[in-house]
């Protein structure tokens, strides 16, 4: 008899790395295939395979998904200028959509009726997976050994592995912090990080940040140029989104750009606190609001930081697939026909600093802001202005001095 297959979101990890074993003890006559993702979580993919191998899936896919997810998802992303309670730039949110697409690509390949994944029962990403292999295909079942095993922690998952002489690279009880690295960010939670009383030790934590105090004396200044509020030109050098990410976050991290301690509140109703590094894509965002302050219409620019908190929040919550994620992305698409230009930074011990920007569909103008008189505006026209923006406080002020006469003795005189 044909045995059915299930295709195994893997990592490598210390979650995923245990699943192999606990699907063939637990579900045996499932053919465990195997499908990492590559995001740029700087792993060695060769190791990665073996290791899935060696562990008792019969078969491994490695898809190269990096140049991808810059371009497809975080992109979108700094086109919204999201950040997730103003500060979380998303970076685990935006590669679950993706990992979900490859995902149902490989089932679909092998005529697998299962996915199976290692979220934890307590995780946003549990939601983020799950509903994105619904969108895409719901027929697929989904097999969550988290939220089924008698597995209550890491120290058991250490324990379980040990057992089935498992490599965990590194990972011991006193090291369990729980990370996920992609190209854009790599976040840190659990261990000490749970205490909410401790600074973090970031020494021991960081991986791709120097610490502001290591962090070069000198400032160093970078140019970014966009078209269509895509970043294109590193330092006037053409990159694709692979090498414009690697680029920054090189520079980034010298000099400290981009750490983040932060207490959130997760989709699934509890808080929890983790330390974020994204050195660039805290560049990329930065000097993509500088430039759309540059081009972009007042009003225009008001709402669309509306958009922005709304478009942070669905893809933290699962909508990347949602009609109303297409209908934000279509809105942020025509603000960013004019947010072309470039942006020059400067960075200095954790900081980013304005340098200047130029733009052709810039809207200062010089000549009108200047504190000196220019030909198109007549500073003479501000007072006609002036008295039909106070109209409504006038008489707002003239009812409130006649609040105890009738309406008709009230008497309004608006001439200077």
């Amino acid at each position: 008899m044909k045995k059915e297959k299930v295709v195994l979101a893997y990592s490598g990890g210390l979650d995923t790395s245990i699943i192999i074993p606990w699907l063939k003890e637990n579900y045996n006559d499932l053919d465990i295939i195997a499908c990492c993702v590559n995001v740029g979580q700087n792993d060695d993919m060769e190791f990665v395979k073996n290791k899935a191998l060696s562990s008792g899936a019969s078969k491994v896919y490695i898809e190269n998904a990096v140049n991808e997810f810059v371009e497809e998802y975080v992109y979108k992303g700094i086109k919204a200028n999201a950040a997730y309670e103003g500060k979380y730039l998303l970076g685990t949110a935006y590669a679950r959509p993706l990992i979900c697409k490859k995902l149902v690509e490989v089932a679909h390949k092998e005529g697998a009726k299962y996915i199976a994944h290692g979220c934890t029962g307590k995780g946003n990403d549990q939601v983020r997976i799950e509903t994105g292999i619904a969108a895409l295909d719901p027929t697929i079942e989904i097999i969550a050994p988290w939220r089924i095993w008698d597995i209550k922690s890491r120290e058991d998952a250490i324990d379980y592995a040990e057992a089935k002489n498992i490599d965990l690279n590194g990972i011991t009880k006193e090291r369990i912090y729980s990370r996920d690295q992609n190209i854009l960010h790599v976040s840190h939670e659990g261990g000490m990080l749970e205490n909410p009383g401790i600074e973090p030790d970031f020494e021991e934590l960081l991986l791709m940040t120097n610490t502001v105090e290591k962090a070069p004396d000198l400032a160093e200044y970078v140019e970014i140029e966009f078209e269509k509020g895509i970043p294109v030109k590193l330092n006037n050098k053409k990159l694709n989104g692979e090498d414009m990410l690697k680029s920054l976050n090189k520079i980034g991290g010298t000099h400290g750009i981009g750490i983040l301690d932060l207490l959130e509140n997760r989709l699934v109703g509890m808080k929890s606190r983790g330390v974020y590094e994204t050195p660039g894509g805290t560049i990329l965002l930065e000097a993509h609001k500088y430039l759309e302050s540059f081009v972009l219409e007042k009003e225009e620019a008001h709402f669309k930081e509306i958009v922005a908190q709304k478009y942070a929040e669905l893809v933290y919550n699962a909508m990347w697939y949602s009609g109303f994620k297409q209908a934000l992305d279509a809105f942020i698409d025509s603000t960013q026909e004019k947010v072309s230009g470039k942006v020059k930074l400067k960075l200095y011990k954790g900081t980013i600093k304005f340098a200047g920007m130029t733009s052709e569909n810039a809207l200062y103008n010089e000549s009108i802001s200047s504190f000196a008189t220019g030909d198109l505006y007549d500073q003479k026209d501000a007072t006609g202005f002036i008295h039909l923006f106070s109209l409504p406080y006038k008489i707002q002020a003239y009812n409130k001095m006649n609040k105890n006469n009738k309406a008709s003795d009230v008497v309004y005189s608006f001439k200077e």
